[in-house]
């Protein structure tokens, strides 16, 4: 086939599925369009009312050699209906929802700086009392695990419901705290900081994963992206090293070029353009001077050369000390935020689908059980998790604060039971063993192929 003819053929795949939108996609894509076009706008200011209280509902635990409802037999319109139920049974998002943000964010920020004053503290027993050895190893890698910590949360319990407009309707929210006012510009050095641009995650993440999830369109399809690893002849315990080495730097390695990928491929299909597939790593390329300039150069120099200076009145020995925790808060917050995100839709329990959705039932369908949800409970547990212990509930409900999902949660077991669908929930540390299983090739997606 002619390689234009190839072009015209992506492009019109393309082109149609793009036709195929949920509502909430719709949504999300018409106010991210408004806000890239810095269009103005104001907010609709809706009437707070009492947050509904939910007991928890207790369902008989079932036998294990139950069998579930098959994909085709699901009344997708009649759970369609009953989704939308939950929406009209919990109130509009309130002051208490913002203000349970907010305690997050306080956690988030006391860890964050709590990092910083025991790496303040071990410098100077560094150079006061020439601290060494196991005691400064000690101090090194609690400092070291607090700014981490302050890292993943602040991306996953604030940075990530805020960039869904979960707050957008609350009257009178600043605007820092909405999706057009967060991390947009110069706030993006005060509220959210990172390897990965804002806007890139934003589009990747919004509207090509979550509108797209199981399908040919999801960005973050592991087994798919590990398909070069899986199909090496390299030996599996390598394969299992490698990945345990790609999660400490997943961060630098694959979201942020990642997500520069796709939201340059954005502007490809509205060129009619070839998409890129590959990661332009270095900058010797349009793509890879635009990744360097927005993504690693605005983190990189912030983190490991300008912070380490501010301790050089301590001496330039503090200034390595403080270069050598960044660098293990740094891996930390690799590995924490790979152990809690990547978990979420990938390991053999979970479904592929080998074409678009075509109703909002069977969207919603998709998102449970292309889904796994974590333990869950208290608050702080949550927020340890970046509430991504909720997945199912995020899916289904992306537009809305973590605090919703913990009332949701009750209510949406119990329609899965009601049509028979396997709600999956399971400790973060089990589900990190089957995704790397997954990432290795010892085991593969469910697929559903013609739907």
């Amino acid at each position: 086939m002619p390689e234009n003819d190839k072009i015209d053929k992506k492009i019109s795949i393309n082109e149609a599925r793009e036709a195929i939108k949920s509502a909430e996609e719709a949504e999300e894509i018409a106010l991210q369009e408004e806000i890239w076009a810095d269009e103005e706008k104001k907010h609709s200011h809706i009437e707070e009312k009492e947050i509904l209280k939910i007991e928890d509902i207790v369902l008989d635990e079932l036998p294990k050699d139950h069998v579930y409802a098959r994909y085709e037999d699901i009344d997708k319109d009649e759970l369609q209906r009953d989704i939308e139920k939950i929406k009209e049974s919990i109130p509009s998002v309130g002051y208490d929802d913002y203000l349970h943000l907010r305690k997050l964010e306080m956690w988030s920020r006391a860890a964050t700086f709590s990092g910083f004053f025991l790496l303040y503290v071990l410098a100077a027993l560094e150079l006061s009392i020439g601290l060494s050895g196991f005691g400064f190893w000690i101090l090194a890698i609690i400092s070291a695990s607090l700014i981490g910590l302050g890292n993943v949360t602040r991306w996953a319990d604030i940075t990530h419901p805020i960039l869904h407009g979960a707050y957008d309707k609350i009257p009178n929210i600043p605007v820092e705290y909405t999706k057009r006012g967060y991390a947009r510009g110069y706030r993006r050095y005060i509220d959210w900081l990172d390897w990965i641009k804002p806007e890139a995650w934003e589009y990747e993440h919004n509207i090509m994963h979550h509108y797209h999830l199981a399908e040919d369109e999801d960005p973050d399809n592991v087994e798919r992206n590990m398909q070069w690893l899986i199909k090496s002849k390299t030996p599996m315990w390598l394969r299992r090293a490698f990945v345990y080495a790609f999660a400490m730097t997943w961060k630098f390695t694959y979201y942020a070029p990642n997500t520069m990928r796709i939201l340059e491929n954005k502007e490809r299909r509205r060129r009619k353009e070839a998409e890129r597939t590959s990661y332009d790593y270095f900058p010797t390329t349009p793509s890879g001077i635009k990744l360097w300039k927005e993504s690693y150069l605005p983190y990189g120099l912030f983190q490991f050369v300008l912070l380490p200076l501010l301790f050089l009145p301590l001496g330039m020995q503090a200034v390595w000390t403080a270069l050598i925790v960044l660098i293990m808060a740094e891996a930390y917050a690799n590995l924490h935020s790979f152990l809690v995100i990547v978990p979420n839709h990938s390991a053999e329990d979970i479904y592929q689908f080998s074409e678009p959705h075509k109703s909002q039932g069977e969207f919603y369908l998709r998102q449970i059980m292309g889904s796994v949800n974590y333990n869950t409970g208290s608050d702080l547990l949550d927020f340890a998790q970046g509430f991504l212990n909720y997945q199912i509930e995020h899916h289904l409900f992306p537009n809305t604060p973590q605090s919703y999902q913990q009332r949701m949660q009750p209510l949406v077991k119990q329609i899965c039971r009601k049509h028979n669908i396997e709600y999956r929930q399971e400790s973060v540390w089990k589900r990190i063993g089957m995704t790397i299983d997954l990432m290795v090739g010892k085991t593969q997606l469910k697929r559903i192929d013609g739907v």
